[in-house]
């Protein structure tokens, strides 16, 4: 039996994403429900993975079967391809299992050539509109499938536009459309070196073709890599029956979502253009109205776009995002699919519908992305601040938070400065899919054109970025890097403000507050709470990123670095004398004067925490970290020691390694040093103690680092106990105690039933073990890992998602061995990777009880840990 690649709109439904990509499975099942789609059919992603097998070429079965449906299409719409009488004219369009808005190509008006458009002028009685759809037709075709830069046609309609004294597009007559037509028929020969096809279907094929290609365009390489979809996928092609929005004032088009795709509000939200085409809503040619409007303008159409978009939020169970032309007052859906949505919209939509009955909570609670959530967690602009300062201009709200940087004109500009640590808002008369990369960097985006639903909105909702778009108040001028506001020229040394939910932009560095968690929120977050079987605790050095991790959630602390109390002005000196210290009573001297410090920083945070565990790890990193390098700090610090200056560099100069990520660190200090390991288990005991006193009962977690055997590990262990043993003897007074340790080394997971036995509980250390696992510096690894991640040798960066294959197998055999050895063992995870949803859906499965990350992340973490107890739960 021959391979069937082509399926009509009939022959389809919902469920054939994978097969039919989003767009044609929507397209069939809108077919099926009875929705006045444009009949067509789609050439699915099996025809995609082939066409990349036959060198990017479509083969010859595949022609054969494309033309029987074109016959069909043409029966069904009684038109004929080419025609010069009434000519069938069709869309084609990409369309793949997810949803990838505005990073592939779209080509509309394919059939129409020299003689065809006479031919539709003639069947419309309508000259101007055929030439209209000509001129956007040569456009989209040389800019997409042959490659011609679209700038080289917009150049020619500009200047036609400024000779006859307009402003619009629709202000040219028939007359000024026909010579636009001819010059850029003329553009196209220049530069590609040959006449305008004019055979419809070699149109046809150079278009799928073109499609097909655009799925490793770059910048949705890009796209797929930011919202991790699978490359292997393809996408389907979407050829559709013509319908034009573009014939009149009782014509047009636009997009809508069923609900405020920024808010969340259960409320029509959308926008759309009269005498007009689908491209110029979304490029933001020109300004559309709101979709309110419509219901004055043409009731009819509005109501019925109404209830279709009911029926489908009904049938979806999900907020849509449609896509509709009006051809001569009769409506027509394009496109139905999930709209993409803020994080705040998320919830909201997702609590909402829960209280309708659209939805249980554990759909609810599946129906938000965990990444997502970032977006609510960002900070936005203080009251203070807000009331303090006037905007200098105003645009559309199109993605609420707030965002403050150096303006930065493009998009490779943009990415430049971020990459050396430069906040900077990317500021642009309006984005398309190229500026992707730099809206990826920029804190915020601001562009002068464009509407709610034009690509900037959409892409900026879609990340979760602060964006103002439309703000018609600013001037752009790119080529001159110069933004005119009110007469005032702002450049790239410019810091502005934009507040994303207002549409107000600032000059100047406007103060920004971390957002409250409430509401629908707080609701949406108890429905996690309810369903999740995994703990998540919180990263946490100081008192104040304890607090902001309470706010958030958090269950605890699973890394409390004490090296990063060291650091502090009032004591850094002290640290140094005792690092440097040429006995062992000039070390105790200066251990004495920060035991005070650390058992405060300690008392502070477990009396913040209550009787949540907090997990304290003791000294990790190489002591020169902490050495002076100044004159004056070195010549204070050899008069503090007696020492004499050469001296003090001499054993500065000592303690340099070649490679100190794996030198003298973590409990081989202790080992060298047992009485730092000593101080601060003293500081932690004596802390806990006074917390009882204070009546809260705190079972403190003591955490040795960097242990690759038992023997080593026991050393430090029995150092620390006899420590704590004394104290319990000096207060009179016992209380229970954890000791654990990091399992960041290889060796130490091997190995993990020896030290299971003689542990109370493992943290997995997975950014070290990641490290030390692959062989690579993270601290270097950036210089390369780009082009890694480029050349698709790494689908992601092990730092940021955890590597299950090899890392992985090292915490799943650590885990096997560890509680083999000792049942009771307690496991977590406190590297970065413990916020990263796809790591914390898998370290749920691994067995893990908890993971940590930083304060931000901890809604991210939580929420992924209730899908997946909700997906895959354990076993009780």
């Amino acid at each position: 039996m021959t391979e069937k690649y082509v399926y009509n709109f009939n022959e389809g439904d919902k469920s054939m994403r994978s097969l039919l990509g989003g767009k044609g499975a929507n397209l069939a099942e809108m077919t099926n429900m009875g929705i006045n789609v444009p009949y067509g059919f789609t050439v699915s992603t099996e025809a995609c993975a082939r066409f990349y097998k036959e060198d990017k070429k479509i083969w010859d079965s595949l022609k054969d079967e494309i033309t029987r449906h074109i016959k069909d299409l043409e029966e069904h719409n009684k038109k004929t391809f080419g025609s010069t009488e009434d000519p069938l004219l069709v869309s084609v369009r990409s369309g793949a299992p997810v949803s990838m808005p505005g990073m592939m190509d779209t080509i509309l008006n394919l059939g129409l050539n020299d003689d065809a458009v006479i031919g539709l002028s003639k069947k419309t009685n309508n000259e101007r509109f055929a030439y209209d759809s000509y001129r956007r037709f040569i456009q989209m075709f040389a800019d997409v499938a042959m490659g011609i830069d679209k700038n080289n046609f917009e150049k020619v309609l500009t200047a036609k536009k400024r000779a006859n004294g307009v402003k619009e597009d629709t202000d040219l007559t028939a007359e000024d459309l026909k010579e636009v037509v001819e010059e850029y028929k003329l553009v196209y020969k220049t530069l590609k070196g040959e006449d305008f096809p004019q055979d419809p279907r070699e149109q046809l094929d150079a278009s799928i073709t073109a499609v097909f290609a655009s799925w490793n365009n770059e910048r949705a390489i890009l796209y797929r890599k930011l919202n991790d979809i699978d490359d292997s996928m393809g996408t389907a092609v979407n050829v559709q029956s013509m319908v034009f929005g573009n014939m009149g004032d009782n014509s047009g088009t636009g997009v809508a979502f069923s609900r405020n795709p920024a808010t969340g509000e259960n409320k029509l939200f959308g926008e759309y253009l009269i005498n007009a085409q689908g491209e110029d809503v979304v490029a933001g040619v020109r300004t559309p109205k709101e979709i309110a409007t419509l219901k004055e303008a043409m009731p009819d159409v509005y109501q019925e776009f109404y209830d279709t978009s009911e029926k489908l939020e009904q049938h979806y169970k999900d907020m849509q995002d449609m896509e509709f032309t009006i051809q001569d007052g009769k409506l027509y859906l394009l496109q139905t699919r999930n709209g993409k949505r803020t994080a705040q919209a998320a919830v909201k939509v997702a609590v909402d519908m829960v209280h309708e009955g659209l939805l249980d909570e554990k759909e609810a609670i599946l129906r938000v992305n965990p990444k997502d959530l970032d977006g609510i967690l960002h900070p936005t602009l203080s009251q203070k601040a807000i009331d303090e300062n006037t905007p200098i201009a105003k645009g559309l709200a199109a993605s609420p938070g707030a965002a403050v940087g150096y303006i930065a004109f493009t998009a490779k500009e943009a990415k430049e400065r971020a990459a050396k640590g430069v906040d900077v808002i990317l500021v642009r008369e309006e984005t398309s899919p190229e500026d992707l990369e730099g809206m990826v960097s920029a804190t915020g985006i601001l562009t002068a054109r464009g509407g709610m639903t034009s690509h900037a909105a959409v892409v900026a909702r879609g990340m979760g970025k602060c964006c103002v778009s439309g703000a018609h108040d600013i001037e752009v001028i790119e080529d001159e890097r110069v933004v005119l506001v009110d007469g005032k020229e702002l450049t790239d040394e410019n810091i502005i403000s934009i507040d994303g939910s207002t549409g107000n932009i600032y000059l100047g560095e406007l103060e920004t507050q971390n957002p409250k968690l409430e509401g629908d929120f707080g609701e949406f977050m108890g429905w996690v709470d309810k369903y999740r079987d995994m703990k998540v605790r919180t990263n946490a050095d100081t008192p104040n990123d304890a607090k902001q991790a309470l706010e958030f959630g958090a269950e605890g602390i699973g890394l409390c670095r004490t090296e990063h109390m060291f650091f502090k002005a009032d004591r850094i000196f002290q640290v140094r004398k005792m690092i440097l210290a040429h006995n062992k009573e000039t070390r105790k001297e200066a251990l004495d004067k920060i035991l005070p410090m650390q058992e405060d920083d300690f008392y502070k945070i477990y009396s913040l925490m209550g009787e949540r565990p907090v997990t304290v790890r003791l000294l990790d990193p190489p002591l020169h970290e902490f050495l002076p390098r100044g004159q004056e700090e070195i010549r204070t610090l050899a008069e503090d020691l007696n020492m004499e200056i050469a001296q003090v560099k001499k054993r500065i100069l000592d303690l340099e390694e070649v490679n100190p990520m794996l030198g003298f660190r973590g409990l081989r200090l202790g080992v060298r040093y047992p009485e730092i390991s000593r101080m601060q288990a003293r500081a932690i005991i004596q802390a806990a103690l006074h917390c009882h006193e204070d009546g809260i009962k705190v079972v403190p977690e003591i955490m040795i680092p960097l242990s690759s055997d038992a023997k080593e590990l026991s050393y430090v262990k029995e150092e620390v106990k006899d420590e704590i043993e004394k104290v319990f003897e000096e207060k009179g007074k016992k209380i229970d105690y954890l000791l654990g340790t990091m399992i960041e080394i290889p060796r130490a997971a091997i190995t993990a039933d020896e030290i299971g036995e003689i542990t109370d509980f493992f943290s997995f250390g997975t950014n070290d073990l990641t490290q030390m696992t692959f062989g690579l510096s993270r601290d270097d690894a950036g210089k390369f890992l780009d082009l890694y991640l480029d050349k698709d040798i790494f689908a992601k960066d092990p730092f940021q998602v955890l590597d299950q294959k090899g890392v992985g197998f090292l915490v799943e055999t650590a885990v096997e061995k560890g509680k083999k050895a000792n049942p009771n063992l307690h496991l977590g995870i406190c590297g970065e990777h413990g916020g990263e949803p796809t790591t914390v859906k898998y370290l749920y499965g691994v067995g893990l009880d908890y993971v940590s990350c930083s304060p931000f992340r901890v809604p991210i973490a939580k929420l992924a840990a209730a899908q997946a107890a909700i997906e895959n739960p354990r076993k009780k």
